[in-house]
């Protein structure tokens, strides 16, 4: 024996390799794909609710746009009552047939308040006068606020 004591060694530990990875990496990467692909599905999901929506902006937009060029309300009250019915069409199939009560009634149940009594009576009489008389922007604040209200409760409704 060594009067200094036993002769020490250092302790060699084989080498780690990097691959394969632990079990706990491979659950790791699993989830960040399943929550990328979730990520995309929402997206996609989301931008195709929000395509009829923006078809109705577009629309309304051309509305206004033909009416401040030309100023004929009754060419103005006709394509925003056409522009309703196609909406309501999507919406809900089975109303766009209705009467003028079921009409309104549906107008105002699907989103309340957005139309006034008289804007609802100048969509349903304006496009068949020979003069009609109205506050055009007011009816066109109107319409857009009653496509976006009532699209938005069909996507979450068929959601």
């Amino acid at each position: 024996m060594n009067a200094s004591g036993p002769v020490l060694r250092d302790i060699h530990v084989p080498p780690v390799s990097w691959w394969p990875p632990a079990i706990g990496w491979w659950l790791l990467a699993m989830l960040a794909l399943i929550g990328m692909a979730a990520a995309v599905a929402c997206a996609i999901r989301a931008r195709r609710l929000a395509r009829p929506r923006r078809a109705a902006r577009r629309e309304l937009d051309a509305l206004a746009t033909r009416f401040a060029h030309d100023r004929n309300p009754r060419a103005l009250a006709a394509g925003l009552s056409k522009l309703l019915r196609r909406v309501a069409l999507m919406v809900e199939p089975a109303a766009a047939a209705k009467d003028s009560a079921g009409w309104r009634a549906f107008i105002q149940q699907r989103a309340p308040g957005a139309f006034a009594d008289d804007q609802l009576g100048v969509l349903l009489d304006a496009p068949y006068r020979a003069n009609p008389d109205f506050d055009a922007e007011a009816l066109l604040a109107a319409a857009r606020n009653w496509c976006e209200r009532a699209l938005r409760t069909r996507s979450r409704v068929r959601a």
